[in-house]
């Protein structure tokens, strides 16, 4: 079997994690596979048996990559003669010439927090924009074959937005990958966590966007710090607050404002952005991991913190009790108080820390990418047999 797999829409975030995860596994399994990536992304990959890249150099918006994939890419996969079509990036082909996954993965499209916020922000560009998304998305799961979505939760919610089956594959973890480099840490950053040895040592690793909420975070801090009295207080961001220095057309100024307003410039500390393969020297620098999100489809860096044995405390979501289960403490999206509260019950308990790892690192075991991928190819191969 030949797999043809879109993967243009891969630049950053969870798009990244997955194609650069699910590359070595799916060339493990001597299927022949053809990916389509983008420039940027080729440098990541390395080389792979029976993995074939092909690098578009066209594709700077989104309008741009749309057109692509409608007109080109039915033409490459005749010419690849592939059997089966995976795209990755939440939109199908209306009309492809094999059978089509659809991988649906963008929770934005179905968030009615993400539309409000976007208004409140007054970006109505932007609000129009996902509209326009989502319609196209929503068709797309009516023109594949089959539809899968990293979680029970969003698969749920993809259900109930378009009356359609949905499936949930859950998106893996690869332990070995993860843990593998004893690269250090850049200097900078190095100096940053060393310097904050001794202090409440708070994560969030994300880009910053408007869904993963930072703001709520933020709101946090000063509850946090009046009522930790003399211990003093870090949150660890893998990310600078500038716009330019984030994909998409996020503005991040009015993040950076906001903590020069709350009074909490030193305790809040940006890393900026570090590399998947040294992601794991910030984890074990760190105390708890926390996420506001008020949108997600999976959410890679909860399964990350609890491989890592860090307790969790998470925004209220249920693809977040999905994932963690009962290996973290929740609390309202948008409510710092309950989240400087909820921080607050698993730092004042050496025990609740132990027990809430402890229960990290058995939840993090239940993700495999070996298992996506050999779901994905059955599924694979059952279409493309009732295709026969």
């Amino acid at each position: 079997m030949h797999i043809f797999v879109n993967a243009l829409a891969a630049s950053a975030g969870g798009g990244l994690t997955y194609v650069r995860n699910v590359v070595p596994h799916l060339s493990e399994t001597g299927v022949q596979a053809t990916f389509l990536i983008n420039a940027n992304l080729r440098q990541n990959l390395g080389e792979w048996n029976n993995i074939h890249f092909m690098v578009n150099q066209d594709c700077d918006s989104v309008p741009q990559r749309f057109r692509y994939e409608q007109i080109t890419i039915p033409h490459l996969i005749r010419q690849y003669q592939a059997d089966v079509l995976l795209s990755t990036g939440n939109f199908a082909l209306r009309r492809s010439p094999v059978s089509q996954i659809l991988l649906s993965r963008n929770a934005l499209y179905t968030s009615p927090d993400f539309l409000r916020d976007l208004r409140r922000r007054k970006e109505y560009k932007a609000w129009a924009h996902t509209r326009i998304r989502a319609m196209f998305a929503k068709r797309s799961i009516a023109w594949a074959d089959v539809t899968v979505a990293p979680s029970e939760a969003f698969a749920a919610e993809l259900r109930r937005w378009t009356g359609k089956q949905v499936i949930a594959i859950h998106h893996g973890f690869d332990r070995d990958l993860f843990f593998r480099s004893n690269t250090p840490l850049p200097a900078q950053a190095e100096e940053q966590l060393r310097n904050a040895r001794g202090a409440v040592r708070l994560l969030f690793v994300s880009h910053y966007n408007y869904y993963r909420n930072f703001e709520t975070i933020f709101r946090a801090l000063p509850i946090l710090k009046k009522r930790l009295g003399s211990r003093s207080l870090r949150l660890f961001l893998t990310c600078q607050l500038r716009s330019e220095s984030n994909p998409g057309d996020y503005q991040a100024e009015a993040a950076a404002r906001l903590i020069r307003k709350l009074g909490v410039e030193n305790e809040v500390v940006e890393l900026n952005m570090i590399s998947y393969e040294l992601l794991h020297h910030v984890y074990s620098a760190c105390d708890v991991y926390v996420t506001a999100a008020y949108a997600e489809s999976f959410a890679h860096p909860l399964v990350e913190a609890m491989a890592s044995g860090l307790p969790v405390v998470a925004s209220d979501l249920a693809v977040h009790r999905e994932i963690c289960g009962e290996a973290a403490l929740y609390f309202p999206r948008f409510s710092p108080d309950d989240l400087a509260r909820t921080i607050l019950e698993v730092v004042n308990s050496a025990d609740k820390r132990r027990q809430m790892s402890s229960r990290g690192l058995q939840a993090s075991k239940g993700f495999s990418w070996s298992r996506h991928v050999k779901e994905l190819i059955s599924l694979a191969e059952s279409i493309q047999f009732s295709a026969k």
